[in-house]
């Protein structure tokens, strides 16, 4: 293969690999891809929680939600589900919803294609396995979506959701009304918020901040008139 051939194809696997990470930008992934962006039903928000399940911080989050009278989908880490079966289980039996963020929370620049699918295989498959059904929704690490991931995501039967509301809740700055503040900033009807219920790779004790937001948070979606429940719930555009 000559020098300007090999470029080429390298080139266009870079392309493939990385392309889809454009998604990333907010402005983009609303008005190109509203599912993606996790646009629903105009009167419900869902609301989501990545990076766990951690026996230090999800606890608080499901009694927060139980005293709310509101379910979640939490976008789970299959290493991290593996070693604490048990708190995977009560979310599902609380009435939440378990959903794939990988197996680990890994940095996504080098194309991977067959450790992409074999990593979200084995997690969508835990998954099932802790909360009695199949999983329905993928969120990549880092909220990047590369041409592997896209497709490791399909082969496993799941949809890629990312969000159109975060709170910034994992830095070492976060605070309960900076968290609120930024989520509302960007709240509507139809949207998906993304907050953590783990610090593991986040700020330490970052947690706290998404946690003390979350009855406010609540609270203005219902004084807004909107239902707050899981992506299953959210009548996710197509």
């Amino acid at each position: 293969m000559n020098a300007a051939r090999a470029a080429g194809v390298l080139g266009a696997v870079a392309a493939w690999h990385i392309g889809p990470a454009a998604t990333w930008l907010p402005g983009a992934r609303a008005a190109l891809w509203p599912g993606l962006d996790g646009r629903g039903d105009p009167s419900h928000v869902a609301l989501t929680f990545d990076d766990g399940p951690d026996p230090v911080s999800t606890p608080h989050f499901l009694r927060a939600l139980d005293a709310l009278s509101v379910r979640a989908t939490f976008f789970v880490l299959g290493a991290r589900l593996a070693r604490h079966p048990a708190l995977g289980r009560l979310i599902a039996a609380e009435g939440h919803e378990l959903a794939v963020h990988g197996w680990r929370h890994d940095r996504p620049w080098c194309p991977h294609p067959l450790r992409d699918v074999r990593d979200l295989a084995r997690t969508a498959d835990l998954v099932a396995e802790t909360a009695g059904r199949r999983p329905l929704w993928y969120r990549p690490a880092y909220g990047v979506l590369t041409g592997g991931r896209w497709a490791a995501a399909r082969s496993a039967g799941l949809r890629t959701v990312l969000w159109s509301a975060w709170g910034r809740d994992w830095t070492a700055g976060a605070t309960a009304p900076g968290v609120h503040a930024e989520v509302t900033r960007t709240l509507r009807g139809g949207g998906t918020v993304l907050l953590h219920d783990s610090d593991v790779v986040s700020a330490p004790g970052a947690w706290r901040a998404a946690l003390g937001a979350l009855p406010g948070l609540v609270g203005e979606c219902r004084r807004r008139g909107l239902r707050v429940g899981t992506l299953a719930g959210h009548g996710l555009i197509e």
